[in-house]
């Protein structure tokens, strides 16, 4: 068979490519055997740990040990360098590790062997940079706060010795105080995520130390790095907030001794007042920031001062439009935010004391009466209150007979409004906060309570108008108000019978309330 000139440089060209493809085959084979390889196809990282060791591993893969580090320090004046001076002076052993949210300015000047973790990503680096406990390779973390000195040795090795006499039990933490700094204070902490609360309460002293499940003032931790970094967000900062919210709700207790203590002398930690203004204002604008993105809103102290963070007059509600009667906050498992709460309890007292002052009369309607009958008090998953008002005595509000049409914003700031659902109205917190109380005008034919706007709620029923005479009073939200008389029987006629005994959410079919969760 005689081949042809182009057959023959067809076949050739075939060969050639063949040839070149084996050629390729083999180079992509050779890059990746030598990216496996450790140490090559990657730039070196001194000190990056094995790519696993973190989150997660068993206490075996972490060596003996305690890495030193400071965590909570402000770029404009700090004595990081001392600090890990200070250690290094002693225990020149110990890792010591320093976190910062993104890089310091002006720069730190740490001691050779330092290691400094931003935690910041940054777009031409691998994740790990930022990951600190990638860097540690001890069992235990010391948690030191900016200005601490180590003097003796011996310190440490106390409190390894405490918490590894603990084996493991609730006590997870083990703290000391700083001398010349802040007392520090043990105190019981109980974290009600349903309630978005937290509440403080002094605890009382021990003869070996004090074990309760936070501290308050300027202490020294100690911590297994794995229970550290197990946290949800173990770096928080305020730090000692963060890590003590996280600790108490998994059941963790702190033990703080009475010694060794540790030294400082930075006192005060600011040299001026000016750094201590702005050092006082970031802590107070990081705190209010943890407690927004843990979804507290009100905190209690253990004097009995209440602070908030949640909704007030001049914000927005916490919650947004609500669907098929169930707030977004309930398929969290929440129920309604205390400032809300606390909102609409202002805003019920403020309407009663117009309607009455005005001769209106009205009472407890719906589920705000279900709330004064069950708990003298808005039902704690509500987000509304209702209140029905005669009909016919609207004339003698001048709030009322004049929203026809528009809306009226009185000199404390509430809102007057016709709802633009139907014929009733509705009064607002504020301009910017629509927590509000509706007012359903109700009017009398033939014996039965009737109104002109219905809606699509079990309850919105006519009822017989003896309930209305008389009225009674009934504590409610703090306040004695007018409620319907024989409250049991008018509930049960608007929602069914047992319905007081048995809470449940406003729409089931959407969110149940579990009976095991009251």
């Amino acid at each position: 068979m005689r081949i042809s000139f182009c057959q023959g440089l067809l076949t050739g060209a075939i060969a050639l490519n063949l040839l070149i493809l084996y050629y390729v085959s083999r180079a992509q084979q050779q890059m990746m055997e030598k990216r496996r390889e450790p140490g090559k196809g990657a730039p070196k990282r001194a000190s990056l740990p094995i790519p696993g060791i973190g989150i997660g591993s068993s206490s075996g893969s972490r060596g003996p040990g305690i890495t030193i580090l400071v965590r909570e320090f402000e770029d404009f004046e700090n004595y990081v360098a001392d600090v890990a001076r200070s250690f290094l002076k002693i225990r020149p052993e110990l890792p010591f590790v320093v976190v910062a949210d993104t890089l310091p300015y002006p720069p730190l000047a740490l001691p050779e062997g330092v290691r400094l973790v931003v935690l910041k990503p940054a777009p031409d680096q691998p994740p790990q940079v930022s990951r600190p406990e990638l860097y540690i390779q001890t069992e235990y973390i010391l948690v030191v706060p900016d200005g601490v000195e180590l003097d003796l040795g011996p310190q440490l090795d106390r409190l390894l010795k405490e918490l590894e006499g603990e084996g493991g039990g609730p006590v997870r933490l083990v703290a000391t105080p700083v001398l010349t700094r802040s007392a520090v204070q043990c105190l019981h902490l109980r974290v009600s995520l349903r309630e978005w609360t937290a509440t403080y309460a002094p605890a009382a002293s021990g003869s070996s130390g004090s074990v309760c499940t936070a501290l308050r003032g300027d202490a020294v931790i100690l911590i297994r790095t794995e229970d550290l970094f197990n946290l949800s967000t173990p770096l928080s900062k305020p730090l000692m907030t963060s890590l003590f919210i996280q600790t108490s709700l998994r059941g963790w207790k702190v033990k703080l001794l009475e010694g060794p203590a540790f030294g400082s002398n930075r006192r005060p930690l600011f040299g001026s007042a000016h750094n201590q203004w702005k050092g006082d204002s970031r802590l107070k604008e990081s705190t209010a920031r943890l407690f927004r993105e843990f979804g507290i809103k009100r905190v209690i102290q253990a004097e009995g001062k209440d602070q908030w963070y949640g909704c007030r007059k001049e914000t927005e509600r916490c919650f947004g439009t609500v669907l098929d009667d169930t707030p977004d906050y309930l398929y969290l498992d929440r129920w309604t935010p205390p400032c809300c709460l606390r909102a609409l309890r202002e805003t019920t007292k403020y309407v009663i004391n117009i309607l009455e002052t005005s001769g209106v009369r009205y009472w407890l309607e719906g589920g705000t009466l279900l709330g004064a009958a069950r708990h003298q008090d808005i039902i704690p998953w509500d987000y509304d209150v209702d209140l029905g008002i005669y009909l016919e005595d609207i004339p003698n509000c001048d709030y009322l007979k004049s929203l026809d049409s528009g809306s009226l914003t009185d000199a404390n700031g509430y809102v007057w409004e016709r709802a633009v659902e139907g014929n009733f109205y509705r009064v607002q917190y504020s301009e910017a906060n629509h927590l509000h109380v509706d007012l359903w005008p109700f009017y009398s034919r033939n014996g039965v309570m009737t109104k002109d706007s219905w809606m699509d709620h079990k309850q919105d029923v006519e009822f017989p108008e003896h309930f209305l005479h008389p009225l009674v009073p009934m504590s409610f939200a703090g306040i004695t108000a007018y409620a319907p008389n024989n409250h049991q029987s008018f509930l049960e006629l608007k929602f069914g019978e047992g319905v007081v005994e048995n809470p449940q959410y406003p729409n089931p079919a959407k969110k149940r309330l579990e009976k095991s969760k009251l």
